[in-house]
């Protein structure tokens, strides 16, 4: 618990991620100040105005919220400075321009889902996984004039499953980045820490970075090995997830279908056709061949439709030759 002259806290997060670590500073009985996040965005058919979540735990729990449009807007920066924080907290936020970071009296802090200084960027869990690792971890660091550069403060290592999604390995990270950020928070306001330049940690091999997924990023190459072909598919599942096309013919006339995938399986059986080229009895199995072995599909999706199980979607595809994916 903290102590009875706790430090003013503003919170800065916008996603689910970064809800957790919000409740675990006020159930650990800290002061947040105020919470700031982006604006309220236009969503769903009705494009009504749907406010992050953050803000809407924050109001949940009375905490003062603001939305500034720009974070070098003078009044925004000015009502920082009547809070008078002694710590910022940041969690899957915006860069933050140095009139903001360098307001509180003990510093402004980062919560990054990697072991810095790897996978410094927007997407560190995808990357990991989409890379093979084994272990990744998370990371609070003090914030300075660029991206994921500053002196770290804590880190805590967490091994990735040989199966594990990104999807899954968010949530774990989230509820380990929680208290790492309450531990953090305690060691900062009893001046016991002391923050470690990135340039000083030992690091094995080269420095790999963790940039914005964008489509293309997301499409499966299956001349690759199953395996890498795996840590991909895994590594978008649920979001962005992973994609390829399906060529189809029916009636002598060929189509091309664009389908999500979203759980598959490695399979290690020896190659006997080029990759891209499909295996199925049309019931119950869609395997697709790789430069090594093959992946099975498990669960995916079509333009336009949910998300299914492989025997649903080979269900819609009776008296139609699925021919391979491109």
């Amino acid at each position: 618990m903290p102590a009875k002259e706790s430090p003013r806290i503003v919170y800065m997060g916008t996603p689910e991620f970064a809800v957790e670590p919000l409740r675990a500073i006020i159930e650990a009985g800290y002061n947040v100040s105020a919470v700031v996040t982006v604006p309220d965005k236009p969503a769903g058919r009705g494009l009504k105005l749907q406010p992050s979540p953050v803000k809407v735990f924050a109001e949940q729990n009375h905490i003062p919220v603001l939305q500034p449009e720009k974070l070098k807007d003078p009044q925004f920066i000015q009502t920082l400075k009547e809070i008078n924080p002694d710590i910022a907290v940041v969690v899957a936020f915006r860069m933050l321009p140095r009139d903001v970071w360098q307001i509180p009296r003990l510093g402004t802090f980062n919560l990054h889902a990697s072991l810095l200084p790897q996978y410094r960027g927007a997407a560190p869990i995808n990357w990991a996984i989409i890379n093979g690792e084994k272990e990744t971890g998370i990371t609070t660091f003090l914030l300075d004039e660029q991206i994921d550069t500053g002196n770290i403060l804590l880190q805590k290592s967490v091994p990735i499953g040989e199966t594990e999604t990104a999807g899954e390995l968010h949530d774990r990270l989230m509820y380990q980045g929680a208290g790492l950020v309450v531990e953090t928070i305690c060691m900062l306001t009893a001046g016991n820490i002391n923050p470690i330049p990135q340039n000083q940690i030992k690091i094995s091999g080269e420095l790999k970075p963790a940039p914005k997924i964008f489509k293309e990023t997301c499409r499966v190459d299956w001349n690759n090995p199953s395996q890498k072909v795996f840590n991909h598919i895994r590594g978008l599942s649920p979001y962005p997830a992973a994609w390829t096309e399906l060529k189809t013919k029916r009636n002598n006339v060929e189509t091309i279908i664009p389908i999500k995938i979203y759980q598959a399986e490695k399979l290690d059986q020896a190659q006997s056709q080029r990759p891209g080229m499909l295996k199925t009895d049309g019931k119950t199995h869609l395997h697709v061949f790789c430069s090594q072995g093959a992946i099975a599909l498990k669960t995916v999706q079509q333009a336009g439709k949910k998300a299914m199980g492989i025997e649903e979607f080979l269900r819609g595809w009776q008296n139609t030759e699925l021919i391979e994916v491109l």
